[in-house]
């Protein structure tokens, strides 16, 4: 703003500047000569300071544009009975017109524009040979000199008032489309939660009832069956837990529990539930940890259960290994576990999915991933590669 403030207040100086060389420069080329005594002097200084007075501010126009009409009255009074050329102020009334027309309310701009149509009639009136001349030019030449500066200012300061009204119009239909977008994704979210709190919460709950139900009723010596069963009740757990934060996101909440998220830091939470599940993990770190961006750190957990999950699911029970590296401008994990028996027939839907999505994790950091059979054909591997900033 104060930019802007500062151009415009140059420009109404150049304005200025420019009138006062153009009438000034006519006043002593086809004026009275200034040894006509000191009224010459007195008009051509009151034209200069009302030349000068264009550059004040805007509510000054009223007063200005009286100032250019009273010089055009004095004048020819001051120069009387000199009749050849008595505007000390020519291009300085056209500018005074405008200002008065763009920058004033109704009133006072129709008294700015009384004050210099009286003043150039007056111009025409007193001089010695106003016999002389067509009155029809006379009244063209104050419409041309005084009226239409006046209506451009008028239809210039409309003209803005109207184009402010489009924008303020085009500004609330944006705001108010912006808001309905809002609201039908707060209704959206809390339609998805009440989904989620009502079938997906008290389904999740029930299996983590009847797993630890199973477990205690089991009879002694069956630790294989307790230990799949605790982990059923784990994983319920981990499970609700996750549905909690999903529910206290979609709803809005920004406390702390709503925020956190697991990230690497819980990769040995998800490896100890895999081993009460009966699956063997071993993790191998490589390099000297880092702090890692919070979106990445919670990337590489997804994915990482993503995999271990379907270990879990489709591999034939032998050790799982997890290869997490500390690299100079990247991190990379690496997930191995053995394969069963190839399955003959097209991949699980839920697979292709999980697989999807850990591609799509890593294609939005610029990642690099790798999901398929190693070349032995009895282990399977997802390898992917975060991109970092070099410490």
């Amino acid at each position: 703003m104060r930019d802007i403030s500062g151009s415009l207040a140059r420009q109404a100086c150049a304005v200025a500047a420019v009138c006062l060389v153009a009438d000034a420069g006519l006043f002593l080329i086809v004026g009275p000569p200034l040894s006509l005594g000191w009224q010459a002097w007195v008009v051509l200084i009151g034209g200069i300071l009302a030349n000068v007075a264009l550059a004040g501010p805007s509510r000054y126009s009223g007063w200005v544009s009286a100032a250019h009409g009273a010089l055009l009255v004095a004048a020819p009074l001051l120069l009387y009975p000199f009749d050849h050329y008595l505007q000390a102020t020519n291009a300085g009334v056209l500018i005074a017109g405008y200002r008065a027309g763009a920058w004033l309310s109704t009133k006072p701009a129709l008294a700015a524009l009384a004050a210099m149509l009286t003043g150039l009639f007056a111009c025409t009136l007193i001089p010695a040979d106003r016999g002389n001349r067509d009155w029809r030019l006379v009244l063209i030449d104050i419409g041309i000199s005084g009226l239409l500066p006046w209506m451009v200012g008028r239809y210039t300061t409309a003209r803005r008032a109207y184009i402010a009204d489009l924008q303020r119009a085009e500004e609330q239909r944006r705001q108010h489309e912006a808001e309905a977008v809002r609201r039908a994704v707060a209704e959206e979210r809390t339609t998805i939660a009440r989904d989620l709190h009502d079938v997906i919460s008290h389904h999740v709950s029930a299996i983590g009832v009847h797993a630890g139900a199973a477990r205690l009723g089991l009879p002694a010596g069956e630790p294989a069956a307790r230990r799949s069963l605790s982990a059923v009740e784990s994983s319920s757990r981990a499970a609700m837990a996750d549905l909690r934060r999903l529910l206290d996101l979609l709803h809005g909440k920004e406390n702390g529990d709503a925020q956190r998220q697991p990230g690497l830091d819980n990769l040995d939470e998800l490896l100890d539930n895999l081993r009460i599940a009966g699956l063997p993990a071993r993790l191998t770190s490589h390099g000297g940890p880092r702090e890692l961006p919070g979106s990445v750190d919670i990337a590489l957990y997804r994915i990482a259960q993503e995999a271990l999950t379907n270990a879990l699911r489709h591999g034939s029970g032998g050790t799982v290994e997890i290869d997490l590296a500390y690299r100079q401008t990247e991190i990379v994990l690496a997930i191995t576990n053995e394969i069963g028996r190839p399955n003959r027939g097209s991949p699980a839907e839920s697979t292709k999915r999980g697989l999807a999505g850990i591609r799509q994790r890593v294609a939005l950091f610029g990642g690099q991933a790798e999901c398929g059979p190693l070349d032995d054909g009895r282990h399977w591997r997802v390898r992917v590669g975060f991109p970092l900033e070099a410490e």
